[in-house]
């Protein structure tokens, strides 16, 4: 008979992500983990496997939290809103990146330390920058319904240029660039958009 688990795995699962958030994969041991959760390693090993195992999980958990939390903030049945939401979205994020204790978003930092070598993260990773973009896209449909945006524009193509704007932010805020700066570039994207010929 398999014994229940005599912990709170929500929990363990958060501060283990908060550890490699801290620290990065290679970074972080797992006596560091140990330490973060309140587990010994041989649990830890018997309900979550090694290191990387994990981290997976840890991993698929964010990707999909972010992929929820751009859906709430862009979807909606009122096309009348579609542009505000967008640019709520993008602001939001923009002052976000500036917060000089912002430690830096767990799925970006691990795009960069291992998707050369971990075909599961690249996968994880390409799966939810195209979520993302196709909820950008979305809302974009909802922004030309509305008038505020050429309907004759790619709503795809727009949607990629905004997710690469939105992820560039992270990359300057993370170097220091100031909120103002962050802003204004983001309203710069936005200003960009093609709106309908009058």
């Amino acid at each position: 008979m398999v014994r229940p688990r005599e912990f709170d795995e929500e929990r363990v699962l958060d501060a283990a992500r908060d550890q490699f958030w801290a620290t990065g994969f290679a970074g972080t041991s797992m006596d560091a983990i140990a330490a973060a959760t309140g587990l010994g390693k041989g649990s830890l090993y018997g309900a979550f496997g090694g290191k990387r195992e994990l981290f997976h999980r840890v991993f698929d958990d964010h990707c999909t939290a972010t992929i929820g939390s751009a859906t709430r903030q862009l979807s909606g049945e009122d096309d009348a809103r579609a542009f505000e939401r967008l640019t709520g979205y993008l602001m939001n994020h923009a002052s976000a990146c500036a917060e000089p204790s912002r430690r830096g978003c767990l799925l970006a930092k691990t795009t960069a330390e291992l998707t050369q070598h971990d075909e599961v993260v690249a996968a994880r990773s390409l799966k939810t920058f195209e979520s993302v973009q196709q909820i950008l896209a979305a809302d974009l449909e909802a922004c030309q319904r509305n008038g505020d945006v050429d309907p004759a524009a790619g709503a795809q193509q727009l949607a990629a240029l905004l997710l690469t704007v939105h992820r560039g932010i992270e990359a300057l805020g993370k170097a220091g660039t100031d909120e103002s700066t962050l802003r204004e570039i983001t309203q710069t994207a936005l200003d960009g958009l093609p709106r309908p010929p009058r």
